[in-house]
């Protein structure tokens, strides 16, 4: 059996009439970095409360470091670190005073405290800056704090709600780096976002969408197997305007736009290639290139959200 730290069996949590979260299932092997990706609002918040016992769920079940969710949720705040979407921290207190604070919070002594802090403001970049106050901080910096807070106590599973947003491009990468160094001494990371492109660090994905998952695996499985169709690039100068043109054509299976570029899938590359060429020639559009590709993990998702929603409007046609 393998090594799990989290196991999920038709977790589900409503509020009045509205489920937010829709009997979800799975498992996180310890030292996984898992990735638990969908917009806004599609139940990964909601899902990560649940798993940190600050929300009972409605149904289902989840252990989290082997303790139950529902029944055991004060032993399962014991093994966990949480750092959620706002960072967690004080702002009208100092960088130390913050980690102080959190220190006692997890139970940590002072003699604890003082032996970790020397790490803390290392792997926070905050030498010489002990005596700010929290919010004359950067993002970045308030992001690697509050991250360091969380991990103060030692956690073997830590749960991070959206950690990088509003934070600029080479703070998302040194973040990525300690994520990765904690799973390298076999913490477990389960980390939301809504950005695909940092889901391709993680070794296990579930992506969700209205409170359901719609398709699990590694970076590599996801775009190998949810996609069979080909999937070819369309660059041109009037990337809206050739949308517009091929979207409606029987034999586009799925279009969406990445700045310049258009993704289209067609059921035959060469047919494909032709026919968008031939169609944009009629409307005076001469498309820089177009090449297949690797479908992203974008793709994957916007390909999986356009499954769900035809079926669901198949199954209301049909009832």
């Amino acid at each position: 059996m393998a090594d799990l730290s989290i196991e999920v069996k038709s977790l589900t949590k409503k509020f009045g009439g509205f489920t937010a979260v829709d009997a979800v299932s799975f498992e996180v092997g310890r030292g996984a970095i898992f990735g638990f990706l969908g917009a806004n609002g599609a139940g990964k918040s909601t899902t990560i409360r649940m798993l940190c016992g600050l929300l009972d769920p409605t149904s289902g079940t989840a252990t989290v470091g082997g303790f139950d969710v529902g029944h055991e949720p004060e032993r399962v705040k014991k093994v966990i670190g949480y750092m959620s979407q706002r960072f967690s921290l004080y702002e009208d207190l100092t960088v130390v005073e913050n980690i102080r604070f959190f220190g006692g919070v997890y139970g940590l002594s002072k003699k604890a405290i003082d032996a970790r802090l020397p790490w803390l403001l290392d792997m926070a970049g905050l030498n010489g800056r002990e005596r700010s106050l929290t919010r004359t901080l950067s993002v970045g910096w308030k992001q690697r704090l509050a991250l360091g807070c969380a991990i103060l106590h030692e956690p073997e599973i830590v749960f991070l709600d959206e950690p990088t947003g509003g934070v600029d491009p080479a703070s998302r990468r040194r973040f990525w780096e300690l994520i990765n160094e904690l799973s390298e001494r076999k913490v477990t990371v389960f980390v939301t976002t809504h950005y695909l492109d940092e889901a391709e660090y993680c070794n296990d994905i579930r992506l969700i969408h209205a409170g359901r998952i719609v398709a699990g695996g590694s970076p590599r499985e996801l775009k190998a197997e949810v996609i069979r169709n080909p999937i070819l690039e369309v660059a041109s100068a009037r990337a809206v305007d050739a949308l517009e043109v091929l979207r409606g054509e029987p034999w586009v299976l799925e279009t969406s736009i990445f700045g310049t570029a258009l993704h289209i899938s067609v059921a035959d590359e060469a047919e494909g290639r032709r026919l968008i060429r031939e169609r944009l020639a009629r409307e005076g559009i001469v498309p820089d290139r177009v090449d297949r590709i690797v479908p992203s993990l974008e793709d994957v998702f916007i390909h999986k959200i356009e499954e769900q929603s035809g079926s669901k409007a198949d199954g209301g046609a049909a009832s």
